[in-house]
């Protein structure tokens, strides 16, 4: 029996898991995330990691001590965290603190264009409880429209901008104000799930028969 957790309570990430046709559990990492660098690409995998090791941690810790117990224990565990965040002219956006900040942000990204950054890592345990690692990121630059006050206003008052890192979803109302993606969609949803995909198979990982 083998088991893939992710370390995310993120619904969009949930969802593009199932949307691969993938079994798993989710299982969200807790802790208080700790940044040592304002470069994104850097930025996103530290959080990854930190919220996969974490996760990580608890199932080594669970093994050690419970499912041997009563034979419980998988054959092979993967872990996967993850974590996004937007960068514009050298700043870092992660999700808005309440809709003022959501409405500068916003701002700021009304007719320019921005990067998103999507850090991936991945945690394998074995039955052993031996493990290994490996993490990478994905860069996709989105250019907005022109969003007036008013329509960012509207936008807010939607409650989407408030659980999304830029403060929008591009697979909701969002949609309408991005001119021009270049790079992975899936990406700004929060998993670029084709990477994903082809990093495990460079590994000799065939997610499908994990």
């Amino acid at each position: 029996m083998s088991q893939i957790i992710l370390a995310s309570g993120s619904p969009r990430r949930k969802e593009l898991l199932e949307q691969m046709g993938l079994v798993f559990e989710v299982c969200p990492a807790k802790g208080e995330e700790v940044i040592t660098t304002t470069v994104p690409s850097d930025v996103v995998l530290e959080l990854s990691k930190q919220k996969a090791e974490e996760v990580a941690g608890g199932i080594l810790s669970w093994m050690e001590n419970g499912c041997k117990k009563d034979l419980r224990c998988p054959q092979d565990v993967l872990v996967i965290g993850a974590d996004t965040v937007v960068a514009f002219e050298g700043n870092i956006l992660g999700k808005p603190k309440d809709e003022a900040d959501a409405k500068h942000m916003l701002s700021m990204l009304s007719g320019k264009l921005h990067s998103v950054f999507t850090g991936v890592t991945f945690v394998f345990i074995d039955k052993s409880g031996k493990t290994g690692e490996y993490t990478f990121y994905e860069k996709t630059d989105v250019t907005m429209y022109e969003m007036s006050e008013k329509e960012i206003d509207g936008y807010i008052a939607s409650g989407e901008p408030m659980d999304k890192a830029g403060a929008y979803g591009i697979q909701g109302k969002g949609a309408i104000y991005i001119r021009e993606i270049a790079g992975d969609f899936y990406n700004v949803m929060g998993l670029p799930i084709g990477k994903l995909y082809q990093e495990l198979r460079k590994l000799g990982i065939d997610i499908y028969l994990w």
